[in-house]
């Protein structure tokens, strides 16, 4: 007897399924390509953007070891949306009409890289709580069932790890320092908390992609599970800081040995996504700028490509 012929369809989902990858040339949903592709570009976006709060704080750095490691992270970053929009052309995506979106406001990226970074305690804070969320949420990703945004995010998750320890090293070196040093780590914890904790996302019942994400083994854990991890993990590295968590209501519950905790003013956070929070406007702007400012390089490599391609084929011949 001849094995039963299958669809392309349940061919895809004995894939999910069994925990396989979906690759490149593999027959796909268009709800789920266009799902992949939605994510991921946003997450090229977050990386891109995610550089221009640190930016200038390069030339300001404490020390020429501090303004090393910034700029490397920052680079790290820039490698990271590299990755992520060279993920998203596998898809069918075209990347220059992904970054177009981007820059006319069609597309989003996280909105905790619309909040202004005021003191050099904000480039420890952002690597403690932005990427220690960043990671919360990318760690699942490599085991998600899409394999080339899988396989970048195993890179990207060793690098954001030691991202978040720099960050926590500037907040030590700070919280061990004068009155005035820790003073300022706590305004950093206070303003950079609340925006940490919408990285997550909205409330389960109120996000729309959650299921089908879920379903799909795109994501592993819903928004809620996550920033219920974020907190449980995040409060014991504060309490070593000495710094306060700005939650009244935080308390740690032994019976079920997760910590209660004040929800964000979602308000604000939808607020800031529709591009009102306090640098949307100046990080689009600079992004488009630093693209218009860029095409010379990007005109004289395609040019530089074209060239070798031509000698290539003349040598040939």
């Amino acid at each position: 007897m001849t094995a039963k012929a299958i669809s392309q369809e349940e061919r895809f989902y004995q894939l999910i399924d069994k925990e396989e990858k979906i690759e490149p040339k593999d027959w796909m949903p268009e709800k789920y390509r266009n799902t992949m592709i939605r994510q991921i570009s946003q997450h090229a976006h977050s990386e891109v953007v995610g550089m221009l709060p640190e930016g200038n704080w390069i030339s300001r750095a404490p020390s020429l070891r501090r303004k090393a490691a910034l700029l490397a992270k920052i680079q790290d970053e820039a490698g990271h949306g590299l990755y992520l929009y060279s993920a998203a052309e596998t898809l069918g995506a075209d990347r220059e009409e992904l970054i177009e979106e981007l820059h006319i406001g069609k597309a989003k990226y996280s909105s905790i890289f619309n909040y202004p970074t005021l003191s050099w305690a904000d480039i420890g804070a952002i690597g403690w709580l932005v990427d220690g969320a960043a990671i919360m949420n990318q760690v699942m990703l490599c085991r998600t069932s899409y394999g080339p945004y899988s396989r970048a995010m195993v890179r990207i998750c060793k690098e954001e790890s030691f991202h978040q320890r720099q960050g926590y090293d500037i907040l030590l070196t700070l919280c061990n320092g004068t009155k005035e040093q820790k003073e300022m780590a706590q305004d950093a914890l206070n303003r950079w908390w609340y925006p940490s904790l919408m990285m997550f996302g909205p409330k389960d019942d109120e996000s729309v992609h959650s299921d089908y994400s879920i379903k799909m083994k795109i994501k592993r854990f819903s928004n809620d599970e996550l920033r219920q991890r974020f907190v449980d993990a995040t409060v014991p590295q504060a309490e070593y800081l000495g710094l306060k968590v700005p939650d009244k209501n935080l308390k740690f519950n032994a019976k079920t040995e997760n910590y209660s905790f004040t929800e964000p003013d979602w308000s604000e956070f939808y607020n800031v996504i529709k591009g009102n929070g306090p640098c949307n406007k100046d990080r689009i702007k600079t992004r488009r700028e630093a693209f218009e400012n860029g095409k010379w390089v990007r005109d004289a490599a395609i040019a530089y490509a074209e060239k070798q391609k031509q000698n290539n084929k003349n040598g040939k011949q």
